[in-house]
């Protein structure tokens, strides 16, 4: 079943077969993963930044398009949050991972298409819902393949692969999205098509391997009952807290970032809301991408992980009081490549620290899908609690303010973790 592009299952370097992968089969695994992981966050933040804010916005009117946006966020965070280690679960029961992303990825694509002809605010609700359910089942079994597969000793590499994801999907989302925002039918269709695609193509190319008996034996009930029991463990706690705020930190801006513009920035003339998030995201997106990479690659030749994750937490922290202080274009320009280079570093190098961190590698999806819960949990929720705070607690301003105190403390407390360096 091993071929060039398809990379077994890692385990215990010894003289056998069932050693660690070549350094080929290695590049082909990171360069798909890449590659699925740029198709997920493409669909979470061309929809989630630009297309469900004018879609809520086309529905409801401007001025309740905050708080609709929020509940309709808020909502769906619920099942995204529980879809995630259940799809885990599940996987590592099953002993597969491609039946989860391209099912996952299919559902999602139906359920995609679907919203952009919804003119009602419960449907709205009910579909993202169901797309964020089966996008946490792919984005589940996706994660589950860098603990799967990957040597401890690379795993900083594969964070920087994975970690590239974010940036070059989520420049690609935005730039589709807005491109596609003058027909909303359309552009759903389209990131319908997209993410569905990419998984016949990645589950084609990357052929799944059965993991061990030992990781696919415990009963469901059995896998339920150790769900609670992962956050138990110390390291896997405080990696689990840390990330939650340091993502919950940057989406609660990122998710508001086109009303930022429309109702908070003072912009040149010339350049819209929906043109200047574009820009925005494209400038992030290629910071983040930067700093990813470097991130990544020095915190393997150091072998430090903690140093970067606070540093780049502090730093975003601390970036957000520039909008604050000057809610200009310009303004937001540096906020903008600041933020970007911060949290590319983090996301470079925290799924690193997660991988050396599982309470156990043979629940190895199920352990990453609770520490999922850290990641798509905030994305889907920030935009609830960001309504919430502009519409009651001081507008703008006080967004911007606790997500600094978000990324300040997550960065804080990865020095709780005591087994990585």
């Amino acid at each position: 079943m091993s071929t060039s592009n398809a990379p077994q299952l890692n385990r215990p370097a010894d003289s056998s077969p069932s050693g660690p992968p070549a350094a080929r089969s290695l590049r082909s695994l990171l360069t798909w993963l890449g590659f699925a992981n740029a198709a997920m966050y493409a669909i979470y933040l061309g929809l989630g930044g630009i297309l469900n804010p004018l879609l809520v916005e086309d529905v409801v009117g401007s001025a309740d398009k905050v708080t609709a946006l929020g509940i309709v966020s808020g909502v769906s965070a619920v099942f995204a949050t529980l879809a995630n280690p259940i799809a885990g679960a599940l996987s590592d029961r099953a002993g597969r991972r491609n039946p989860f992303i391209l099912g996952g990825a299919v559902l999602a694509a139906v359920s995609i298409a679907a919203l952009g002809s919804i003119n009602s605010l419960l449907l709205i609700a009910l579909f993202w819902s169901l797309a964020q359910i089966f996008m946490n089942s792919y984005q589940a079994a996706i994660t589950a393949i860098v603990p799967d597969r990957v040597p401890k000793e690379r795993l900083g590499t594969a964070s920087a692969m994975v970690g590239l994801g974010l940036p070059v999907g989520g420049l690609l989302g935005v730039t589709v999205a807005g491109g596609l925002s003058e027909s909303l039918n359309t552009a759903y269709l389209v990131f319908g098509v997209f993410i569905a695609f990419t998984a016949v193509l990645f589950t084609w190319r990357v052929k799944d391997v059965p993991l061990s008996s030992a990781a696919a034996g415990p009963s469901f009930k059995q896998q339920a009952a150790a769900f609670g029991g992962s956050l138990k463990a110390h390291d896997f706690r405080w990696a689990f807290i840390g990330r939650a705020l340091l993502v919950l930190g940057y989406f609660s801006v990122q998710g508001y970032q086109l009303y930022v513009l429309q109702d908070h920035v003072d912009m040149p003339s010339g350049i819209g809301a929906t043109a200047g998030t574009g820009i925005l995201s494209a400038l992030g997106m290629v910071a983040a991408g930067v700093s990813t990479v470097l991130g990544g690659t020095l915190s393997d030749k150091l072998g430090r992980r903690k140093i970067f994750i606070a540093a780049a937490g502090s730093v975003a922290g601390l970036a957000m009081i520039i909008p604050i202080a000057t809610p200009t274009w310009p303004g937001m320009l540096v906020f903008t490549v600041i933020n970007g280079l911060a949290f590319g570093c983090f996301m470079a190098v925290d799924t690193a620290v997660v991988a050396a961190v599982l309470p156990s590698q043979g629940d190895a999806a199920r352990d990453m899908g609770v520490l999922n819960v850290a990641n798509a949990g905030p994305q889907i929720v920030a935009p609830f609690v960001a309504s919430l705070l502009i519409a009651h607690l001081g507008g703008y301003n006080t967004l911007f303010a606790f997500a600094g105190i978000f990324a300040v403390v997550g960065a804080i407390s990865v020095y709780r973790i005591r087994s990585v360096n």
